[in-house]
């Protein structure tokens, strides 16, 4: 397990309600990330086999079984993914509100307008 990942979200300069929102997201893309990992080991099983696999409703359950395990997996911790994803997400974040505030690369949020930072995220 990843105790990283596991903990919470990274220091930033978002509010707590926006960090929580950008990490959500953040964890929803590593599960996401994850079942799309696990979907090719999961078509090599031969459910057919045993006493009680196999057959049309196995098949058609089988992808949203994988997406489940790959978003169980990441709210165990995952692979660590989810750290810099959501870092990630708040460097364009920040340089899209940047953009938007008419600051210069580079410069501290709100520079342009010497207000504080409020972030993007709603």
């Amino acid at each position: 397990m990843n105790l990283l990942a596991a903990a919470g979200p990274p220091a930033s300069d978002l509010t707590p309600a926006q960090a929580a929102r950008v990490w959500h997201a953040a964890k929803a893309f590593e599960g996401m990330t994850l079942g799309a990992l696990l979907a090719p080991v999961f078509a090599t099983v031969g459910g057919a086999r045993g006493m009680f696999g196999g057959g049309t409703a196995e098949a058609m359950w089988r992808p949203m079984l994988v997406q489940e395990i790959g978003k169980e997996l990441a709210a165990g911790g995952g692979l660590g993914l989810a750290v810099p994803v959501f870092r990630a997400m708040v460097a364009a974040q920040e340089t899209r509100d940047r953009a938007a505030h008419g600051a210069a690369p580079g410069a501290a949020p709100g520079a342009a307008h010497g207000a504080r930072r409020t972030g993007g995220v709603r």
